[in-house]
């Protein structure tokens, strides 16, 4: 199952490939260079099949628990002074993607969305200290009505260059459905209240929709 961001460039890759094998075929005489021109096909095709592939996820709803909102490995956990939108410390937990990660960001918990803002930026790498304030991003804040509030922002890397975001302003977020996706490699922070049970670590893989990042 693939993502509908990708239909696109899937379509795209598909005919490119057929036309490029098809002259291959016709013009390239060295059969070695053939099959190096076939194999490098292939690989292409694969890579942006992986990328936008969409598997199903079996979120297990729970008003007591933050989800990953994305694939990837935990690269930050720190207190930390979030200046958009709450304005003061929260613990802040990053996820970062590399570009052979699936790439559908979910929503961390279940509520209605409070803020959902667009911000043009830098194309940073997505691990630079400076990616969270800088790059293109965006920033959603969902509140649920026993978690509270909390926040999590799409990061832009430095092969990013299209970020999606279906979130909008007072609609209904459901707990590990679709909520965007970031197109080749990048990052997702979440901000969470001081008081939050962080149930990750450092380095640690974890799984969109699926693994809990932290409970009440």
């Amino acid at each position: 199952m693939f993502h509908k961001e990708g239909y696109k460039i899937i379509a795209i890759t598909f005919l490119f490939i057929a036309i490029s094998a098809v002259l291959a075929d016709k013009f390239v005489v060295a059969l070695w260079l053939k099959y190096v021109i076939f194999f490098a096909l292939f690989v292409i095709l694969f890579l942006i099949l992986q990328f936008f592939r969409n598997p199903k996820r079996n979120t297990v709803l729970n008003d007591n628990t933050v989800v990953s909102p994305v694939d990837g490995k935990v690269v930050v956990i720190e207190e930390v002074y979030e200046p958009e939108y709450f304005k003061e410390k929260r613990l802040q937990v990053s996820v970062f993607m590399s570009p052979i990660n699936v790439h559908v960001t979910r929503y961390p918990i279940s509520g209605k969305v409070a803020f959902s803002k667009y911000h043009p930026g830098k194309y940073l790498v997505a691990w630079h200290p400076k990616a969270s304030t800088e790059n293109e991003r965006t920033t959603v804040v969902v509140e649920n009505p026993i978690y509270g509030k909390v926040l999590y922002r799409q990061i832009a890397g430095a092969l990013a260059k299209r970020i999606v975001n279906y979130a909008k302003q007072d609609d209904d977020a459901v707990q590990g459905t679709d909520s965007g996706f970031i197109k080749f490699g990048s990052r997702v922070d979440l901000f969470l209240p001081l008081d939050t049970n962080i149930k990750v670590t450092l380095n640690q893989k974890v799984k969109g929709g699926e693994s809990i990042i932290a409970e009440i």
